[in-house]
């Protein structure tokens, strides 16, 4: 069996008893919510590590042209 980047070394086994717990914890109902809140919170921390890269990037420069 393949493994995908973000699952690491879990099998199908795992996988499933996973989703199962999901199921019974939050119910069918909630999993969207709770996978766009998920996929919101990625994709907030993606856009402030980019800020924060393009800033050290923008400080590096600035300081190469004053020496």
């Amino acid at each position: 069996m393949t493994n995908l980047a973000f699952i690491g070394g879990l099998g199908g086994w795992e996988i499933l008893l996973i989703v199962l717990v999901l199921l019974i914890f939050f119910g069918a109902k909630r999993i969207p919510e709770l996978a766009k809140g998920l996929g919101r919170g990625i994709r907030e921390f993606k856009d402030a590590t980019k800020e924060i890269k393009d800033e050290i990037e923008e400080g590096s420069r600035t300081t190469t042209t004053k020496s």
